[in-house]
């Protein structure tokens, strides 16, 4: 069972490479997965900014909790740089600036240039609850 098991799986990994090398699509589709993805771990490096990003620990579940807490930093990161950078794009928009779809598709919420990874963060406004969305001001797409 295990012998038959093995060389369905070759033979399934055989044809997926040569969908790979013979598609341009699904070589373009993977390569944009994959650059998201590094993309995302190489902001959450920086951002693990103690022990240059090595988990400390041996203990498994400690391991999981950095590595939690590490997600769940990133993820307010790129939260708050997604509302600002929304923010602005509708002053732009309200400014008379022309928004394109295409245009948007190269920006990034895993921005490090205006993150202060140190710096000091005001909390006494948390609990102010966002303005709501007014589809007016939002960005159109062509």
């Amino acid at each position: 069972m295990y012998r038959a098991f093995r060389e369905v799986g070759r033979a399934v990994r055989n044809i997926v490479l040569l969908r790979y090398l013979s598609d341009p699509v699904l070589r373009e589709q993977i390569s944009r997965a994959t650059n998201k993805a590094e993309a995302y771990n190489g902001f959450t490096e920086w951002l693990h900014f103690g022990s240059h990003g090595y988990l400390r620990s041996c203990d498994p579940e400690l391991q999981e909790k950095a590595i939690k807490f590490l997600d769940a930093v990133a993820s307010s990161v790129i939260f708050s740089t997604t509302i600002d950078m929304t923010e602005q794009l509708r002053q732009m928009a309200t400014e008379g600036w022309t928004i394109l779809g295409e245009n948007l598709t190269v920006i990034s919420p895993h921005r490090c240039d205006d993150v202060l990874r140190f710096g000091d963060y005001d909390t006494t406004t948390l609990h102010i609850p966002p303005g709501t969305y007014d589809a007016a001001f939002a960005p159109h797409q062509p």
